[in-house]
């Protein structure tokens, strides 16, 4: 079979796939990559949101870092269900704060709020959603295609009468196909992950008051530092200014001098 033959029945395959994949846009078949025994149902559309939530706790500075240790045990021990950390950072000094990022079961979300809080002010906290409807659906949508198109290609593989110019273009359009099947699988267990688990992210501050009196006393701390500063800039205002200041007075001078000269002639 000549390339250019070859080529015009790939067109046809391709055209035929697009048609089908086109045609079902709602087709969820096999063409879901998703974790093992999960489906995307329809009728339920909580099943096709991610959400992420964002609460801020206020804490005794010496209780941050501990909440922080706690947070991360809970979830590598899995108490309140599937849980992985995704960032954890924390600051010390006069105003320490620390950050945890985490995704996890629903289910544990709840219990995971109340231990960061546990003993503290619960600050702001929002939650937010983003539909992945669209997105699920296309790539089921594309993984259908994809799949399909495989299959007309592998059939035109088993051909016997294939050149050697014919096979090297189709193993290239097969790997090709292969590896556009495995990204669409790659974003489709992403998308499957992110609606059946929620993002978590806890922002532990120390407490205002606290804060307020850290401030005051590093400016304490500060008042020396500050002082020599400020002065060590007031002596280069005066050295940069006392030139002009000497001109400004022989320049005063002079006119005053003139002006009398004048009013006497």
């Amino acid at each position: 079979m000549s390339r250019a033959r070859l080529r015009w029945i790939g067109v046809l395959a391709l055209s035929g796939a697009l048609t089908t994949g086109c045609s079902n846009p709602n087709a969820y078949s096999d063409g879901m990559a998703y974790t093992e025994g999960a489906a995307v149902h329809a009728e339920n559309a909580d099943a096709l949101l991610a959400y992420e939530h964002s609460v801020g706790v206020q804490l005794d500075g010496a209780m941050i870092v501990p909440r922080l240790q706690a947070i991360q045990a809970a979830c590598r021990d899995a108490r309140f269900g599937a849980c992985t950390l995704i960032e954890a950072q924390q600051s010390a000094g006069d105003r320490p704060s620390a950050r945890a990022v985490l995704r996890m079961a629903p289910a544990g979300i709840e219990p995971m709020i109340a231990l960061a809080g546990e003993g503290g002010e619960a600050g702001e906290r929002s939650t937010r959603a983003e539909d992945l409807a669209v997105v699920v659906r296309d790539n089921a949508t594309e993984q259908d295609r994809l799949t399909k198109e495989m299959a007309r290609l592998q059939a035109f593989e088993a051909r016997r009468d294939l050149s050697v110019a014919d096979m090297i273009a189709l193993s290239e359009r097969i790997a090709a196909t292969e590896a556009q099947i495995e990204a669409a699988r790659r974003d489709g267990a992403q998308h499957r992950r992110r609606i059946d688990t929620q993002l978590l992210t806890v922002q532990l501050r120390a407490r205002d008051g606290e804060q307020g009196r850290s401030e005051i006393a590093m400016a304490f701390r500060e008042f020396g530092g500050t002082l020599a500063t400020g002065t060590a800039w007031t002596i280069r205002a005066t050295a940069f200014l006392f030139p002009l200041a000497i001109v400004g007075v022989a320049l005063f001078a002079l006119l005053r001098a003139l002006w009398r000269r004048r009013r006497r002639g």
